[in-house]
């Protein structure tokens, strides 16, 4: 399975397995977009990850930690 940037939830769900220790309230989107992209199942266009879907993976990450 690939996941694309509209794969928000599922992103946000490797994010919180790969990430365990991190708040993502506190994660700047520069470091989130280098995470999205580095997660072993990511294939999309790096250029598609822009401000608004960032801000929805981010979301979806805080709304899985609480």
């Amino acid at each position: 399975m690939s996941l694309k940037w509209t794969d928000v939830q599922e992103i946000a769900l490797q994010l919180v397995d790969t990430h365990p220790q991190i708040d993502p309230r506190y994660l700047n989107f520069v470091d989130l977009h280098r995470w999205v992209l580095a997660l072993p199942a990511f294939d999309d266009d790096p250029e598609r990850g822009g401000e608004k879907v960032l801000e929805a993976i981010q979301a979806a990450w805080i709304e899985e930690v609480d």
